[in-house]
Formats: structure tokens, C-alpha cells, sequence
């Protein structure tokens, strides 16, 4: 037996998101149904997490075990991506990896992107890639802000209800935040996130560049344990799955 992983770039926009759904089409049953007619088996891939719908991703990573070895990886990889590109979906690369390597359970820590185009025209190039605000945001506030995400926090506030995480407790260990001219890019490393937990902290960075909420505010909302208080999450367009390391 073989065990292979794969990194896919998609865009989540048609998708019901990561996993298989029975109201939708997911990229899960997508991949993998164009992993068995390329390997001519029944192909079942594990993701290194879920991405919701609409929910984009450049660096998601998923394993699955094969009875043949794929020799030629380059033919391969044409094969399978002639098959997905009308799809929003390529894999990037495959790789030959040890009996033991699961996607999701190897994870060390995961990095997520979130972009804010903060102008007030829409834009065609990042229609559905992005969260369009147009009001004017203080970014200087915002940066002041990331620093109380940091470090290892029960997240209650920031989950969605239907979370399954057996534990609200994640802990942060970077938040960077830059921009360039209108386009704000805000990045979250953690080993594993809470169910929405990322587009929560950003809606709440939202509200404090919006002059809504003091940055000290998110400390307190943090503490206090309850989604009632929490600003409303961002949009799913916005946000990325950068990188999973093993």
C-alpha cells in the first residue's frame, strides 16, 4: 500500500465547502472522484481540515492510500487536472509519503489569509476573492488590535454553533496585518481553528477599524466567553488557507 499527499488550490465560491455534504457539491467528492477514475479505484482522501463554502484555498493538504505506486507523478498530475479544470480546482503537487502521514492528524500548524478590499468601487478581479468594505477603516487601529488574539484563549466567543471541536481553547501564535494601497491582508497562524473563528476575528478587527469598538474591546469580548458579543463574522470570500505544516 502506498500513501500519497496531495496540495490543491481551489476556489470555494460553487463548492458547499471542504467536506462531502449532502445538500451540495463539496471539493472533497470532486477530488476524489477524479482521484478514481485517473487510478481506476475507489479513491477516499483525508483533508488536513474543513474549509467552509465559499471559503478559497492555495495550500490545502489531503493524503490518501493507493494499491499502485504512480510512477510518473508529472503524467499524473496533467491527468488529473485536465479532469478538474473546469472545476476551480488543481492540485499543485503530489508526493510519496510515509504509511503513517494523515493529513489532518500530522498537522503542526495551519496559516490563514483574510482579505478586505477597503475602497468604495466593487472590483471585478477580487469579486468573490475578497470582503469589499467601503467604509474608510483605521488601520493603525486594527494593528493594535491583533495583539490580544494572541497566545492561548478559550474561543467561545469567536465559534460558530454548529463547532464540533471538543475544545474551545486555541492557541494563537501570530497575527500579521498589512496593507497596500486599498487592499488589507491579515494573517492567523495556529495549529488548529474553531469552526468560523478566523472570519470572527476579523469582523471584529472590522469593527474596531470602523471606530465601533475600542481595540482593547476584543480582550473583553475574548473573556467574557459569549458569541453574543461578538461582532458578526466576515464573509467566507475573503478568507484563504494559505499553508498546513507538517
Amino acid at each position: 500500500m502506498f500513501n500519497y499527499q496531495i496540495i490543491i488550490e481551489y476556489l470555494g465560491t460553487n463548492f458547499v465547502g471542504w467536506q462531502i455534504q449532502k445538500n451540495g457539491t463539496s471539493i472533497q467528492s470532486t477530488v476524489q472522484k477524479v482521484l478514481s477514475k485517473a487510478l481506476k479505484k475507489k479513491i477516499k482522501i483525508n483533508g488536513s481540515g474543513r474549509t467552509d463554502a465559499g471559503v478559497h484555498a492555495k495550500g490545502q493538504s489531503a493524503n490518501f492510500l493507493c494499491s499502485q505506486e504512480i510512477k510518473d507523478k508529472f503524467k499524473f498530475l496533467n491527468t488529473v487536472n485536465f479532469f478538474l479544470k473546469t472545476k476551480s480546482i488543481s492540485i499543485l503537487k503530489i508526493k510519496k509519503k510515509n504509511i503513517n502521514f494523515h493529513a489532518r492528524h500530522c498537522v503542526k500548524k495551519k496559516i490563514y489569509k483574510y482579505i478586505i478590499l477597503n475602497r468604495s468601487t466593487t472590483s471585478p478581479l477580487y469579486e468573490n476573492r475578497s470582503w469589499l468594505v467601503k467604509k474608510k477603516l483605521d488601520f493603525q487601529k486594527m494593528k493594535k488590535g491583533i495583539k490580544f488574539f494572541l497566545g492561548t484563549h478559550n474561543f467561545s466567543s469567536m465559534r460558530a454553533s454548529t463547532c464540533t471541536a471538543k475544545s474551545p481553547i486555541k492557541t494563537i501564535t501570530k497575527v500579521v496585518i498589512k496593507k497596500k494601497k486599498d487592499k488589507i491582508t491579515i494573517l492567523f497562524e495556529s495549529k488548529s481553528f474553531l469552526q468560523k473563528q478566523v472570519r470572527s476575528m476579523v469582523g471584529c478587527l472590522k469593527y474596531v477599524g470602523e471606530n465601533k469598538w475600542k481595540p482593547e474591546k476584543i480582550k473583553s469580548i475574548i473573556r467574557l466567553k459569549k458569541r453574543m458579543l461578538c461582532a458578526p463574522p466576515a464573509p467566507p470570500e475573503g478568507l484563504y488557507l494559505e499553508r498546513v505544516f507538517y
